[in-house]
């Protein structure tokens, strides 16, 4: 008998059973058979990832969001609620069977509206980053999720072109105050800016959401199908991995190379720039990120906010260098205004 329309279906039950087997360079993978809805998946993980690395390799298989899951096992029930926990801490043995509770996020404005919201950018000290960027530990998590996550063009790659990734919330989009129509919370100038970088630069839209929110969102806004650009690519929170700084602090970010690696022929850290209002998710290639002031308070800034108009300027300018890498982003501003003024006196 079909449940009432009224009512929301219970949280569907998955039994989780694990394998262990060495991986290269002694890292040890991680095969889990995951029963849910009257079927089996496989899931890898290895025991370097973390309790939330694992929710994403099962949101994977189940499309059931990290954030709804509830993982059970005897005495493990509050180490598997905390996300940063490392597999490898936890007592897990060949053949063991979990346990997780969950529902298929249909409203995605639900899981927006309460999520919560992250403010504190903690700052990382720059030997951090460095050894971030090159820990080995953090490279194999990059070459797994690579084998992984497959990007899906939604329009071709252009030869020749640099290409720009940008983030959604806080930075195209103020998510988070009231507003009867979406495009009262779109940052000022959006379609402007994408149709003006869009004749030097590809353009990839990732945000640490679902994707089913990243399309819903983008469609609202008018940028997926407009005349003007195209968009090449959507990267969700499934394409991101997470790291650990020397603090002990686990996190996630966003690692270009993983579009680097999928796509060599066009794209490389000397011709890519990302857009965040975090630092922290682009701890992986730091030179090739640029900090957007974050777009909040929409009701009392969308008259004045100009950064994209900005931006536009300092993308358009540094669009005829052969290599992005090598420019320091955080003077972004001075170099968009040394270069007005060369303009203005050639």
């Amino acid at each position: 008998m079909e449940p009432s329309p009224s009512a929301p279906p219970p949280p569907a039950t998955t039994s989780v059973s694990t394998s262990m087997v060495p991986e290269e360079q002694g890292v040890e993978e991680m095969t889990l058979t995951v029963k849910w809805s009257g079927k089996e998946y496989i899931v890898r993980v290895c025991g370097d990832d973390t309790v939330g690395e694992l929710k994403r390799r099962i949101c994977e298989v189940t499309t059931v969001l990290p954030k709804r899951q509830k993982l059970l096992y005897p005495k493990l029930a509050s180490k598997l609620g905390d996300d940063s926990i490392l597999l490898s801490q936890l007592p897990l043995k060949p053949s063991v069977k979990m346990t997780m509770i969950g529902t298929v996020e249909d409203e995605i404005f639900v899981d927006q509206v309460d999520s919560p919201e992250i403010v504190d950018d903690f700052e990382l000290g720059q030997d951090e980053v460095v050894d971030i960027k090159d820990k080995d530990v953090n490279k194999m998590k990059l070459k797994r999720r690579v084998s992984q996550y497959k990007i899906k063009l939604l329009n071709p790659c252009r030869e020749g072109k640099k290409l720009l990734v940008l983030d959604i919330d806080y930075t195209l989009f103020d998510h988070k105050s009231p507003a009867e129509n979406p495009l009262e919370l779109m940052r000022p100038y959006l379609h402007e800016f994408l149709s003006a970088v869009y004749a030097e630069y590809d353009i990839m839209i990732w945000s640490a959401t679902s994707m089913k929110w990243v399309e819903l969102k983008m469609e609202q806004l008018g940028v997926l199908g407009n005349r003007n650009y195209r968009i090449t690519a959507l990267l969700d929170h499934l394409a991101m991995i997470s790291v650990q700084s020397d603090s002990l602090r686990t996190f996630d970010c966003k690692p270009l190379g993983l579009i680097w690696a999928q796509l060599p022929e066009f794209y490389n850290e000397k011709n890519t720039s990302m857009f965040d209002d975090l630092r922290r998710n682009f701890v992986m290639n730091p030179q090739n990120g640029l900090i957007i002031r974050p777009f909040r308070k929409a009701h009392l800034n969308r008259t004045s906010d100009q950064e994209l108009l900005k931006l536009t300027q300092y993308l358009l300018a540094i669009a005829e260098l052969h290599d992005l890498s090598s420019l320091d982003h955080r003077v972004w501003e001075l170099y968009a205004e040394a270069n007005t003024k060369k303009r203005r006196c050639s």
